[in-house]
């Protein structure tokens, strides 16, 4: 069997379920052919897992989709992995008999114009997909509002470190300014969805603990400069660390996990998180409440003093803190492993190859 996987953006999530995914399914035998853009493939080394790396970038212009489609030639089987990645494979799959599995990991967030735009693109996508693949229920239920014919549930696992965490916390929280203070991690891009704002408001009601814990923020995106002109006119015990190559690290030294974001599928902070033990303070929204079940505080999105109050709450707890890196570790053992994630897709494949072809 021969199958095309294609990435649009490459996030983090579903950039490494790619390259997990073709490690698998070259160990099972199957070929495997990734198009993606070029700093994907340098960042993953799709190429490393036994996989063939075609260039194909992001744009959706008519020399992007002729290298697609010459790519997805012959195979039996091409997977997209986002919205970006299924509208240009359905357009360059366009007469042939090649069935497309679209995967779902995360949804746009947009308002306005821009909404209409995207519940067409989404459709688009969906109703030329013999199957789409959620992450999570609501993504599941989303597709099929869109028109999906065939739409699964199909958790993405977290590939797994290749080792635990090394090296003393205590050298990771000198780093960051934490050696006798609690440390606050929150990881993702600097952009408006992730709650950055909501999270600055809460941390400027910590100022007055004693000691004020430090909140650490590790990602880049355009949100950078204003988030941190903020900090500094406040005077916010907050500090962008930027992108971050020891982010297991990082997170095995903080005393709790916070995850602000307006939405999120099946976030990959979340599941780093519970893997390590750390307590987690999450937004109740999209599949949060699916993923971590009571292995974390849930708040609502936007309301900075229930996170506040929150993180309070667990700095004065060491026994609540206790029970959730307990209760953490053993939501993550229910979490599917990487080997049934790839069983269940290549079963997918495999239903797919069988069939008959319209």
């Amino acid at each position: 069997m021969r199958t095309v996987q294609v990435l649009g953006g490459g996030s983090a999530g579903s950039s490494a379920h790619v390259r997990s995914l073709a490690a698998g399914l070259v160990a099972r035998g199957v070929r495997v052919t990734v198009c993606a853009p070029v700093d994907v493939d340098r960042a993953y080394d799709f190429g490393g897992s036994g996989a063939h790396h075609v260039a194909v970038p992001r744009r959706g212009d008519p020399a992007s989709v002729a290298t697609l489609r010459a790519a997805c030639a012959g195979a039996d089987v091409v997977h997209a992995h986002g919205l970006n990645a299924a509208v240009r494979a359905a357009i360059a799959l366009g007469g042939q008999r090649i069935p497309l599995v679209v995967t779902w990991h995360t949804r746009a967030q947009v308002e306005g114009p821009r909404a209409h735009l995207v519940r067409l693109l989404e459709r688009r996508a969906v109703k030329a997909a013999a199957v789409v693949l959620g992450t999570s229920s609501e993504l599941v239920d989303r597709a099929r509002s869109r028109g999906a014919r065939d739409a699964r549930l199909a958790p993405v696992a977290l590939p797994a470190p290749s080792q635990h965490p090394g090296g003393p916390e205590s050298k990771a929280r000198a780093e960051l300014g934490a050696v006798e203070r609690p440390l606050l991690m929150a990881v993702g891009s600097l952009t408006p969805e992730q709650g950055y704002d909501i999270l600055l408001d809460a941390a400027a009601t910590w100022r007055a603990l004693d000691p004020a814990p430090l909140l650490a923020i590790a990602g880049e995106g355009r949100e950078r400069g204003r988030l941190q002109r903020r900090i500094d006119a406040e005077g916010l015990p907050v500090r962008l660390i930027g992108r971050r190559d020891d982010i297991a690290e990082l997170l095995a030294a903080a005393d709790i996990a916070l995850l602000p974001s307006r939405w999120e599928a099946r976030s990959v902070l979340a599941q780093e998180a519970l893997r390590l033990g750390v307590p987690l303070v999450a937004t109740a929204v999209g599949g949060v409440p699916e993923l971590v079940g009571d292995a974390a505080e849930l708040v609502p999105y936007g309301n900075a003093a229930a996170l506040s109050d929150a993180v309070v709450r667990l700095l004065g707890d060491p026994d609540r803190r206790e029970w959730l890196t307990t209760a953490g570790r053993a939501q993550a053992e229910t979490w599917p492993t990487e080997d049934e994630t790839i069983a269940q897709v290549l079963c997918v494949y495999d239903e797919l190859a069988q069939a008959p072809r319209r």
